[in-house]
């Protein structure tokens, strides 16, 4: 709801009245399933957030 109403800016009767084909359509394309991370990819995360001297852990 607040995808339709805030971000296509639809009025609440126009929402109201979509089908649910026509508010998937609106939503876009379902993202694709999730990407595993490997070795590398933490590696590249850990160096872009390294982690902040004494904080939690």
């Amino acid at each position: 709801m607040a995808f339709g109403l805030g971000h296509l800016r639809l009025a609440p009767e126009a929402f109201w009245r979509m089908t649910p084909r026509e508010l998937s359509a609106a939503l876009g394309p379902a993202p694709g399933p999730p990407v595993a991370l490997d070795r590398a990819g933490l590696a590249a995360l850990m160096a872009r957030f390294p982690d902040a001297p004494g904080g939690p852990g």
